[in-house]
Parts: structure tokens; sequence; C-alpha cells
């Protein structure tokens, strides 16, 4: 007897491999980071060549520079995942309360375990970016780092990151983004869409880093970024690439609530 032809879509593994035309996609994401949580900051020291090392700390350094607002005293890090942006941000601003946000219970758990004891002023909780449980002008920073384009809506959720600041407050947005030499990009995309899967698949990881380079697809090119962070009530900002543009950082600072900033509906 002949059995039903496999879906060849599907990772042999069983791994999660989220599709962005499923009504289920956010909770396949939630499953996706649930389902790497243990090998997630390893296995991505290894895929990124060691570069992602670099790239908070440099991002932090951008945001010094980018800053001009009073001392930071409250921060969120956003989709904080292990809690790597989180425990630097704390020691970057050693008298700040510092709260860390995800939606993945056990993202949460690693970053509970590996800041035990050594950051009393880090807070950790669950939550989403489309609907953040805090007051309106609740921090002086909201920073995150590779979360963007898992987003199912964008605009939403930058909306809600400029409802949390403080009028002059600053986001920081650190996310993979398209390199700006298209000859250095063929390279990238050769590394990026290929030798990254394949490492995934090696670790059982097949779903989530397939899952990787159609992400990055999906993310708004930087000038389309740019005018998202406007229309989100963000007039100023600064686009800063980061290792030829493989990742980039994003910076803003918040204005006005737009006209509709309030409307979550849309």
């Amino acid at each position: 007897m002949t059995g039903a032809p496999r879906d060849l879509s599907r990772p042999v593994d069983g791994s999660p491999l989220p599709d962005r035309s499923d009504p289920n996609f956010e909770r396949e994401v939630r499953r996706m980071f649930a389902h790497i949580a243990r090998r997630y900051e390893w296995f991505d020291h290894v895929a990124s060549l060691g570069n992602d090392l670099l790239w908070r700390p440099r991002a932090i350094w951008q945001l010094d520079r980018f800053r001009r607002t009073p001392p930071v005293r409250r921060v969120l890090d956003l989709g904080c995942g292990t809690g790597e942006l989180t425990r630097l941000l704390a020691r970057h601003f050693p008298e700040a309360t510092v709260v860390g946000v995800d939606f993945t219970a056990d993202m949460l758990s690693v970053a509970r375990r590996r800041s035990r004891g050594n950051f009393p002023r880090v807070a950790w909780g669950r939550g989403t970016a489309m609907r953040l449980p805090f007051p309106d002008g609740s921090f002086d920073l909201v920073t995150n780092a590779f979360l963007a384009r898992n987003l199912f809506d964008l605009e939403l959720a930058l909306r809600e990151m400029h409802r949390v600041l403080r009028p002059g407050g600053t986001l920081l947005v650190l996310e993979i983004t398209e390199p700006v030499s298209p000859a250095f990009g063929a390279l990238f995309h050769a590394y990026f869409d290929h030798v990254v899967p394949w490492l995934g698949a090696a670790v059982d990881s097949a779903g989530p880093y397939r899952y990787l380079p159609e992400s990055l697809r999906r993310l708004p090119p930087r000038p389309a970024f740019r005018e998202a962070l406007r229309r989100a009530g963000f007039p100023r900002a600064e686009l800063l690439p980061q290792s030829m543009g493989i990742v980039t950082t994003f910076l803003a600072e918040a204005g006005p609530t737009p006209p509709d900033g309030g409307d979550r509906s849309r």
C-alpha cells in the first residue's frame, strides 16, 4: 500500500517552521523559540561566526552617541529571549531598573537562570509586543534585538513601544538586514540562506533555521523602516549599519503621540 505523499515543505526532524499565512503564526513562533531556547545563545555565536558578540555592545555604544535626554532610570528590553542584551543594559546603566519581557516561557527560564544573583535591578516577565502590560510613559529606553522581523504587525508593535516611552525617550532596535553591498550580499545569502539552515538541521532544528532567512525577507528595507518609525511617532531617527549591513542599529527618539497612536484596531 502506498502512503500519502510527504509534505516536503515541512522539516523532516519535526521542528517548528512558522508560516505567516497561518492564523496560528504567533503561536508557532512561540513554539519555535521554545524549541531552540536551550541552544539559542551558543548556536547564534557559531552561526554568526562570533559577530553577534560584537553587535549588541556596539549598538549600546551607538545609543550613547544618539541619546540626548536625562539619565536612564527605567529600561524595557522587549523580546529579551535568554537575556543577552538585558544583562548588557543592566551593566551599562547600573542605576537603572531593567525589565526583560518575552512571550516565550522557556526563553525566560533560561534568562532567569543565567542572571540569578548577579542582577538585582533586573526583573523578568511575559508579554507580547502587540499589547505591552505597562502604563503610558513608563520607560526612558526601550530596546529589542532580533525581534522586529518576527512580528506579525510591525507598525502596531512600534506604536506600542512609543506608547510606553516617555516623551523624548529612546528606542533601540537591532536587527538582521540586507547588506549594503550587492556583491557582499551575494556571499552573505549563500551562507545565510543555505549554510545556516544546514547547521540548524545538524542540531535537529531545521525548521527554525529555515525560517530565519525567510523572516529577513519580510522585514522592510531600511528607508521603509525609517518611515514606519516616523508614522509610529519617532520623528528623529538614525539607521546605523554594522558589519557591512548584515545588521542595523535603528535608533529613534519618541516625539508626540501621533493622532492615531491610541488606535489598536488598525
